[in-house]
């Protein structure tokens, strides 16, 4: 019996399940549709054993935040219910199954006439997107972190993957090609980008943050007029807000897509930077402090740089962390994140300006 039917069968009755299918190609998690008789259709998915190893802490913490999100949208007037918090099914034993080897599955209800972006190209999109983030961090600005498990204590620790990055280096070397040579020097050569919101961070404002909000984890009406739902709620934490923002703008402006099998072209688009900023500050601009908004694009820039050395470390160590579909996937991924980093330091000063302007028109 295949893996996802026989988690499906800890939830679901045999007779009610007309068909399972892989959806999405995650890099973390494996993720289906289940499709019942009564034509409904659920998100059935197995939590990466290597990255969450303990899925009773991810999943109370995902109870958590999902009733604390039903409670304050009862009161929201702007957006109301046009946002869907997403539901956890129970099974024979709980709302997750222990499967043998190690990995947790859950069933959650899928969000109706919604679609996902894989790219942005459109300032009014973006602003959206920046709008969608705001909102979550304002909804969960009363949620005191401290009912939270940090399930992924090190998920920003830039010098800890700087560290193994190194170890790996000396241990086994890297391959003698053009990118990978590329990779290492474009990592060697900014070394220092590791601390820069570690030396502010007692400045800096922490909160409840979502903790991987790229693009295609917001979900917007077929339309796409506007976002609807906040998907893949394992990585919530307590954490720097910054930590979100230059997560969720590394994304958003790369308007070549995560996926570019041209990473030389990639470009961050500016008007894309400015329009999410101005969506993010209309819902959650009062929670960012003054040392918050003077590192939003140093933010930007350290993630994207982290983002691209995990990427690369994990290529060089085999693979064993995101998940790939070929061998090299993960330093096509660098090079992606590495020619984004670059265009954010040649604009830097700009997107500095930018930010000044969006504050100034608040």
């Amino acid at each position: 019996m295949k893996p996802e039917f026989q988690a499906a069968l800890f939830f679901l009755p045999e007779d009610d399940i007309a068909g399972i299918a892989p959806l999405g190609a995650g890099n973390i998690n494996d993720t289906y549709a289940v499709t019942l008789r009564s034509g409904e259709r659920r998100i059935l998915q197995r939590l990466n054993p290597s990255v969450f190893q303990d899925p009773h802490a991810v999943m109370r913490n995902i109870r958590i935040v999902l009733d604390h999100l039903r409670r304050e949208i009862q009161n929201e007037t702007s957006w109301g219910n046009k946002f869907t918090v997403l539901s956890l099914y129970t099974g024979k034993s709980g709302d997750w199954f222990a499967a043998r080897d190690g990995s947790a599955w859950r069933l959650m209800s899928m969000v109706r006439d919604s679609i996902t972006c894989s790219s942005v190209s459109d300032p009014r999109q973006a602003k959206k997107l920046g709008r969608g983030l705001g909102f979550f961090h304002r909804l969960l600005s009363n949620l005191d972190p401290e009912q939270l498990v940090d399930t992924l204590p090190d998920i920003h620790n830039t010098a800890k993957y700087l560290y193994q990055f190194d170890k790996i280096i000396s241990l086994r070397g890297q391959p003698a090609t053009v990118q990978a040579e590329f990779c290492s020097s474009f990592i060697q050569q900014r070394r220092q980008l590791v601390n820069i919101l570690e030396d502010n961070k007692k400045k800096l404002r922490s909160g409840v943050i979502h903790g991987d909000p790229k693009v295609d984890n917001f979900l917007f009406d077929r339309k796409g007029k506007r976002v609807i739902s906040l998907i893949d709620l394992d990585t919530i934490k307590s954490g720097l807000l910054l930590h979100d923002l230059g997560d969720a703008l590394r994304s958003c402006c790369n308007s070549g897509g995560e996926a570019s099998h041209e990473p030389e072209k990639i470009y961050f688009d500016p008007d894309l930077f400015g329009s999410w900023l101005a969506g993010y500050f209309t819902e959650a601009g009062f929670l960012l402090n003054k040392i918050d908004r003077e590192h939003i694009v140093d933010s930007v820039q350290l993630i994207t740089f982290e983002l691209g050395l995990r990427f690369y470390t994990d290529y060089l160590d085999g693979n064993s962390y995101f998940n790939v579909r070929f061998p090299d996937q993960n330093i096509q991924r660098a090079l992606v994140q590495f020619y984004l980093a670059q265009s954010i330091e040649k604009q830097s000063d700009y997107l500095q300006s930018l930010v000044r302007e969006v504050i100034h028109t608040l």
